[in-house]
């Protein structure tokens, strides 16, 4: 089990490698919240994630010898940045080995840090496997993402900054994916803070430890767009310190995440990949637990994919009323179009796209059926945009 001076040497060790990020008080999220919200920013990492503090740590404490040999991990994401990235600024050779179907903006960012990038595998297991025969055959070192003393205690020096700068705490709330972080960061809070409550979150899909404190069990696994934290088993070394240190673990739910995304990126101006928010989701899923309470939690990674970062926004605005779907019968006859759009139009709604279909949907040959996805200001707004229509026309609600 790691120790606090092991965490203190890791931070004195990547000083001026990696940023020491700022803690700040969220007043939107804590007016959403009902909790008096901290943010601790790794999103702002050079790579966009947390993960290259056990990086560098990692990297660091290599003798001459296996610096010559060079290095190898396997990552689909944050952790591939990291290495690549300090193993280029000492020096080192390093192979990432990647799921064949890693997406290519994850694969070329791995790459502009200098490391070789090998896909191989259809997932993460079989990268896995790839990877362990090229160490074999090369002689390299394997820098595991959690499972390892010296990356467990890189990403300690989080909440080492985290707790000098914050002021009293109430809470620490830290999304668990193999562990390293929330172990790293357990075994600091208990040094300084031994009464700070510790609370671990996963994703409903890989939830290994929802039996905590007791025994693992086998997750259901699946897609989840928590993916940074989607393991399906913790790491050996940072469980045993999870399950000395950490007070609860709480599993959220897909949905939660991505409203998670959404009030990060509307409320307190922070993209956020998926597991990055799930500190968050917990709180927004259990406010009752949370309410009143000074509570830190980290906003672990920027990476998420534009085009999912969009279409989390887009749900969540359909969600909540603020995006309308309209079907509506109308006539097949000139103007139509024109007086819809200025019903909508004055109403204060924004048409966003249409949809004109004669020939298949509509019940008449001298009728059509139109689609209209409309923004409003809020689901009050979009009901008033909806019985405007209504006067004039049949209108389904989608």
């Amino acid at each position: 089990m790691i120790t606090f001076d092991d965490v203190t040497a890791a931070a004195r060790r990547i000083e001026g490698r990696v940023l020491r990020t700022p803690t700040i008080p969220s007043h939107a999220l804590s007016k959403a919240t009902g909790a008096e919200i901290i943010l601790k920013l790794d999103n702002l990492q050079a790579v966009g994630s947390f993960k290259e503090r056990g990086a560098a740590n990692r990297l660091a404490l290599l003798t001459e010898d296996e610096r010559r040999r060079g290095v190898i991990a396997v990552s689909a994401g944050n952790h591939a940045q990291g290495v690549a990235r300090h193993a280029s600024l000492l020096g080192i050779d390093a192979v990432i080995v990647m799921p064949r179907f890693t997406p290519s903006a994850k694969v070329m960012r791995t790459k502009s840090w200098g490391a070789h990038v090998v896909l191989e595998g259809n997932d993460f297991t079989e990268a896995s496997l790839f990877a362990h025969d090229l160490q074999q055959r090369e002689g390299r070192i394997l820098i595991h993402p959690y499972d390892d003393p010296g990356i467990m205690a890189g990403q300690g020096t989080f909440a080492l900054e985290l707790l000098e700068d914050a002021g009293e705490l109430d809470s620490l709330v830290m999304p668990i994916g193999g562990g390293g972080l929330l172990s790293g960061c357990a075994v600091v809070a208990k040094a300084l803070r031994p009464d700070l409550e510790l609370i671990g979150v996963q994703i409903e899909s890989h939830n290994s430890l929802s039996s905590f404190p007791g025994a693992e069990i086998t997750p259901s696994g699946g897609s989840t767009i928590a993916e940074g934290i989607a393991v399906m088993k913790i790491g050996r070394q940072p469980h045993a310190v999870i399950q000395e240190m950490v007070s609860d673990v709480i599993v959220v739910t897909e949905r939660a995440v991505e409203d998670a995304i959404t009030l990060l990126a509307e409320g307190a101006k922070q993209i956020s990949e998926g597991a990055g928010a799930a500190a968050l989701a917990a709180i927004m899923m259990h406010p009752e637990r949370f309410r009143g309470k000074k509570v830190a939690l980290p906003i672990t990674g920027a990476n998420i994919d534009t085009r999912i970062l969009a279409n989390t926004l887009l749900r969540a605005m359909l969600r909540d009323g603020r995006l309308l779907r309209l079907v509506m019968e109308i006539p097949d006859r000139p103007g139509i179009l024109a007086d819809i759009s200025k019903t909508i139009g004055d109403a204060g709604g924004n048409i966003l796209e249409v949809s004109h279909q004669r020939l298949f949907a509509a019940p008449s040959v001298q009728a059509a059926e139109l689609e209209v996805m409309i923004e409003a200001r809020n689901p009050s707004h979009a009901e008033e945009i909806t019985s405007a229509l209504r006067k004039t026309y049949i209108v389904r609600r989608i």
